[in-house]
């Protein structure tokens, strides 16, 4: 599943990055590494971008840069 299909207060776990070089680097500057759970906080009135949580953190993602991480739901 990718990050941009979960929706507002939903808590997931990356399972993979698919972006590349200069993204990819970008991406895992804000913590964004196998292993850590997130939660979508809110997405923007037309849906991009989306604002996240992760590592006690808020950042907020475009759709184009979410659909480049997987994820699973978190059984909470």
């Amino acid at each position: 599943m990718k990050l941009s299909e979960i929706g507002e207060k939903q808590r997931c776990k990356i399972t993979a990055i698919l972006a590349k070089d200069k993204l990819l680097q970008k991406l895992l500057d804000m913590g964004f590494v196998i292993g850590a759970e997130l939660e979508v906080v809110r997405e923007a009135p037309l849906y991009d971008p989306m604002e996240l949580k992760i590592h006690n953190y808020l950042i907020t993602l475009r759709k184009s840069e979410a659909v480049l991480v997987k994820v699973e739901p978190c059984k909470s």
